[in-house]
């Protein structure tokens, strides 16, 4: 296996994180590359099984956001927009030197990736939106406003006193009872292990707090389903039917709306259906791939 990172220059000149991962030689290039991005306060645990899964077939990337593990905060705060995002991810595939690739987005990845088609078209061979919305997820959260409504107050509370509440968050979050919480109320118990999850708990403890909740404020209003019926490249749509962060009835939606998209149903998936499933979910995103013929393979079975 051969890896190799680096850091993409933003636009703003921000620092990107991204590593790169293939079997060297022909194996690691012979389709295309796919891209992965990441939900918030993430940076990488949901792609535990499936990025070594892919990686003897094509070159899979995986780049962190904006003060998200190897990544360092921006120099201006404010932007970490889906739009901030999506040019981010732009920039990881010309300091990757792929000029066109999939783009694979868990959770807000989904945002991103969709935001990234909007303004980057020609580079985006294809989409892979795993247990997210296509935008406005705090309004559809669990099955109602309530985070949309209330995230202003957690702002302000926040803001009023960083230190003190972001200690807290440093102390309780990485735990096993924040787990055991987690598994109660949002994951399915009976798939998910701790090894598998930890990672994700031990990270998100260590985002700067007002910085995640300025991102969580931007994905809120933010929407992209007005790009839904434009898409037409291949699209995989995966879904969890126990997911209550991203209720199942969304992706269904989004699968309708966008022409000629598939749609996949993890049973028993919830949020994090990739690490819970991850058979299935390798499978189903393997298979996709497959399909898909790389440009010059398509380009030379159209000459005479």
């Amino acid at each position: 296996m051969r890896t190799r990172e680096g850091y993409a220059v933003a636009r703003d000149g921000s620092p990107i994180h991204y590593q790169v991962m293939d079997a060297g030689g022909s194996g690691g290039q012979a389709g295309l590359p796919l891209i992965l991005s990441d939900g918030i306060g993430c940076d990488g645990f949901i792609w535990k099984y499936l990025q070594p899964s892919l990686c003897e077939e094509r070159t899979i990337v995986h780049w962190h956001y904006r003060g998200h593990g190897r990544t360092p905060e921006p120099r201006d705060r404010r932007r970490v927009s889906m739009p901030d995002l999506a040019d981010d991810l732009a920039s990881v595939l010309d300091a990757a030197s792929i000029p066109h690739a999939v783009l694979a987005g868990h959770s807000m990845g989904v945002q991103v990736c969709l935001e990234a088609y909007r303004r980057h078209r020609a580079r985006v061979a294809g989409l892979v939106l795993m247990c997210g919305a296509y935008g406005n997820p705090l309004r559809t959260f669990r099955g109602s406003r309530a985070l949309d409504l209330l995230l202003p107050w957690i702002s302000f509370s926040v803001n009023r006193a960083p230190r003190l509440i972001g200690a807290a968050w440093r102390t309780l979050v990485p735990t096993r009872l924040a787990f055991a919480l987690a598994a109660r109320m949002e994951l399915n118990a009976e798939l998910i292990r701790l090894e598998d999850f930890m990672p994700y708990l031990e990270h998100i403890a260590r985002v700067d707090l007002p910085l995640f909740i300025e991102m969580l404020a931007h994905a809120g209003r933010h929407t992209a389903r007005e790009v839904l019926p434009t898409i037409d490249v291949p699209t995989l749509v995966i879904a969890g039917d126990r997911d209550n962060m991203t209720p199942r009835a969304l992706s269904e939606e989004m699968a309708q709306l966008i022409p000629g998209s598939k749609l996949v149903v993890v049973e028993g998936g919830s949020h994090t259906a990739p690490i819970e499933r991850p058979h299935l979910t390798n499978e189903a995103v393997a298979q996709f791939m497959r399909d898909i013929a790389a440009p010059d393979i398509t380009a030379a079975a159209a000459r005479p």
